[in-house]
C-alpha cells in the first residue's frame, strides 16, 4: 500500500475541492480544466490531479483502491553514486520513496564501478516483502563528445506488478548524436492483481536532457525516438519519463508548444504549471509523456511526491501517474 492511498482512495471531486482550503496550494487551469490541489499528510505532501468535469455535478476521481493500479514514476536522484550510497539516512528515504510505487525510472546514476544501483536494488529487497527487480542501461552517452558526461538509467519495478520484457537497449544514436546521454527504452507487460499477464506490453523510455541551449532540441528529437521503436513495435504504446529540464531558464512554453511532443498524438501528463524541484524555484523540469491511452488504462490521477525536502536527497521530486492494472 502507498503513503497517499489514503488520499486517492474514492475521494470524489467534491471531496477534493472541501479540502482544498485547508491545502497549500489549489489552482484551476484555464487551459486544461483541471483541478490541481497540494494536500498537506504527516510530514509529507503530495500533488494530486483530478479531472475537473464541470459538466456533471457528480464528477469523481476513479474510485480505485491501491492494488487496482499501477503507480509509475520517474526520479531523479542526484549524482547517484557510492557518495550518496554511504549514507544510510539518505538510502533509507530513497528506498522509502521507490516503494511508494510499482516502477520507478531512475536517472542520474553516476557509478564508474557500476555497483550502486545492484547495491540500491538489495537495499529496496531488504525493506519490503515484494520482490524487486531492476532493468539497468549501459552508461549513457556513448559518443566522444558525450563521454565525459555519463550516467546509466534504471528502471525498478515489484515484479508482482510488472514482468519485464528483453533487458532494455539504449536507443542508437550514433547517426544523428541528438543526445548527450541516449534515451534508455525498456519494455514491460502489466500485470494484474493475481499476478497474471494482462497482455498489455508497453515501452517506456526516459531520458535525462542536457540543461542549456540543446535542452529543447534533445526533447524534440524524442519524437524520433519514438518513431523509431514504433518501426519494430508497430502499435505499441509508448510512455515517455525523465529529466526533461523542461522549464525555467532552460526551455519555454512556447517551445514546448512548438515541439513535436505537442502533436495530438501525444498526451502530457505533467504540464508547465507545476514545480518538481526541491530548491526555492519552481520549475516543470520532470515530465511524462504518452501517445495513447494505455490501453484505455490512464485514470487521471497524477502528481508530485514532495514527501522530503533535504537536497541530499535530491533535487528533483519525484513525479507519477496511475494505470489500471
Amino acid at each position: 500500500m502507498g503513503r497517499y492511498d489514503g488520499y486517492l482512495q474514492g475521494l470524489s471531486l467534491a471531496a477534493i475541492l472541501i479540502l482544498a482550503p485547508i491545502a497549500l496550494q489549489s489552482i484551476m487551469s484555464d487551459d486544461t480544466d483541471v483541478v490541481y490541489v497540494v494536500i498537506p499528510g504527516e510530514n509529507e505532501t503530495t500533488t494530486i490531479y483530478i479531472e475537473n468535469n464541470s459538466s456533471s455535478e457528480n464528477a469523481r476521481a476513479p474510485e480505485l483502491n491501491r492494488s487496482e493500479v499501477a503507480r509509475i514514476a520517474s526520479f531523479n536522484i542526484k549524482v547517484f553514486g557510492e557518495t550518496k550510497m554511504s549514507k544510510p539516512a539518505v538510502v533509507d528515504v530513497l528506498v522509502d520513496i521507490v516503494l511508494t510505487y510499482d516502477l520507478v525510472a531512475v536517472q542520474e546514476i553516476k557509478d564508474i564501478d557500476q555497483t550502486v544501483p545492484y547495491d540500491f536494488l538489495d537495499s529496496i529487497n531488504a525493506n519490503t516483502t515484494t520482490q524487486w527487480d531492476m532493468m539497468l542501461s549501459p552508461r549513457s552517452g556513448l559518443q566522444d563528445d558525450d563521454q565525459s558526461s555519463q550516467e546509466q538509467y534504471a528502471f525498478y519495478f515489484n515484479t508482482s506488478v510488472f514482468r519485464p520484457i528483453g533487458n532494455g537497449t539504449l536507443y542508437n544514436d550514433s547517426v544523428e548524436d541528438s543526445f548527450q546521454r541516449e534515451p534508455f527504452i525498456g519494455q514491460f507487460e502489466l500485470l494484474d492483481e493475481n499476478g497474471t499477464g494482462t497482455g498489455f506490453d508497453f515501452s517506456l523510455i526516459t531520458i535525462h536532457t542536457k540543461p542549456g541551449d540543446e535542452t529543447i532540441g534533445e526533447i524534440n528529437a524524442l519524437h524520433d525516438v519514438v518513431e523509431s521503436h514504433l518501426e519494430n513495435n508497430s502499435g505499441e504504446e509508448v510512455v515517455i519519463l525523465g529529466d526533461f529540464n523542461a522549464g525555467c531558464s532552460y526551455v519555454s512554453s512556447s517551445e514546448l508548444s512548438n515541439s513535436p511532443l505537442a502533436h495530438s498524438n501525444y498526451t502530457w501528463i505533467i504540464e508547465n504549471n507545476v514545480d518538481t524541484t526541491v530548491s526555492d524555484s519552481y520549475c516543470a523540469y520532470d515530465r511524462i509523456v504518452t501517445n495513447g491511452d494505455l490501453d484505455g488504462r490512464l485514470v487521471g490521477t497524477w502528481g508530485v511526491d514532495t514527501s522530503f525536502s533535504d537536497s541530499d536527497v535530491s533535487d528533483h521530486y519525484p513525479v507519477w501517474f496511475d494505470i489500471k492494472r
